[in-house]
């Protein structure tokens, strides 16, 4: 009776002692469960009765005394039609519902989307998301089968591929630039979570979290990226301009008896000179801060090049003030628009009636 009594299951459970099984199926061997053994099932776990191929009852967490009143597919199944209590033979499937979070993605080939600001770009991307089984008996069906273990390894691969099929269509159909992309990562992963789950639901599998940890664009587009970032830094190139040829002046100051921080001293003293030279032309006489009024309509504006200088715009009242001041002669250069090059003042006929005010030169004494 003993030999015969350890040939009967009492206990039906799982103690899972591995991080990554998501199918366990009881190891029952030649062993038959004893009508009226004991089934526990513990919390993120769901105990599924298999027999002979056919799925039959399904439990969640608790405990349960085994008989043919809570096991009705089963009694049906084994044609128990009058609560027949013997032993019985049938393979439980132990089936974890918990999330599992340690499962990783990536795209081992870039994925192409077209920006509006960059054009047609290679990105790619990696993270994490977590699984989990919501419909045990699904998930048996359509991928366990018979296997006695099944862990996550085997169904990584197959949700990898379906996430890096949906990821380009995700961020395409998201509409956000590639430079804020990382603003959005979050809003593009639930999206991506949500339309994972759907999909998965025919195989009892759900993706209830999904993260975006980096996506990437090829070392060309990362260097142009650069050097936009560094132009934006700079800001006004021309202030900029200012600034280093101040600072060479402060070093060559620094080191006089050196040659070649004099001649690079001098040429850059010479680059600020001209620099604050055009920025004085530019202001004319208004003072700092002002706003310098549009030139009047129809009114000529000429240029006047006095020591190698560009002076101006001057309507003709003002070309008459630089002949008064001596500044505007016969044969100093002037141009206007449209006209092909500078010429002097004295064969330009337009200008006849300034020069007229010019004094002729003094007799010989």
């Amino acid at each position: 009776m003993d030999k015969l009594r350890g040939e009967f299951v009492d206990i039906v459970e799982w103690l899972d002692d591995s991080r990554d099984t998501i199918v366990w199926r009881f190891p029952r061997y030649q062993n038959e469960i004893k009508m009226g053994a004991q089934l526990v099932v513990r919390e993120s776990q769901t105990a599924v009765f298999v027999n002979e191929g056919q799925i039959a009852d399904a439990f969640g967490p608790g405990t349960y005394t085994l008989e043919t009143r809570n096991l009705p597919i089963l009694s049906t199944l084994k044609g128990w039609k009058y609560g027949f209590n013997s032993p019985f033979k049938a393979e439980v499937y132990f089936v974890n519902t918990r999330q599992f979070t340690d499962m990783k993605w990536g795209t081992q080939n870039p994925v192409i989307l077209r920006d509006a600001e960059f054009g047609v770009v290679r990105v790619r991307a990696f993270g994490a998301y977590a699984a989990r089984v919501v419909d045990a008996q699904r998930l048996l069906r359509e991928l366990v089968g018979t296997d006695p273990q099944f862990r996550t390894e085997e169904v990584q691969e197959y949700l990898r591929q379906l996430i890096v099929g949906r990821l380009g269509g995700a961020l395409a159909t998201a509409g956000v630039p590639l430079l804020d992309l990382a603003a959005h990562q979050d809003a593009i992963g639930r999206r991506l979570a949500a339309v994972l789950t759907e999909e998965l639901a025919e195989v009892g599998i759900a993706i209830p979290k999904f993260v975006i940890e980096n996506v990437s664009v090829p070392p060309e587009v990362e260097q142009a990226l650069d050097k936009r970032t560094s132009m934006g830094a700079v800001g006004d190139l021309d202030r900029f301009t200012r600034y280093q040829a101040a600072t060479a002046l402060e070093e060559a100051a620094k080191n006089p008896g050196g040659g070649a921080g004099a001649g690079i001293g001098l040429g850059m003293g010479m680059a600020a000179g001209q620099q604050v030279a055009r920025s004085m032309a530019g202001a004319g006489t208004q003072p700092s801060g002002a706003a310098e009024p549009p030139p009047l309509p129809n009114q000529t504006q000429w240029y006047v090049g006095v020591a190698g200088q560009r002076q101006g715009p001057y309507d003709l009242g003002g070309l008459a003030e630089q002949v008064g001041a001596g500044t505007l002669g016969p044969d100093t250069l002037v141009w206007r628009a449209g006209m092909a090059q500078w010429q002097p003042a004295a064969q330009v006929p337009e200008l006849a009636s300034v020069l007229a005010s010019v004094p002729p030169p003094l007799p010989p004494q």
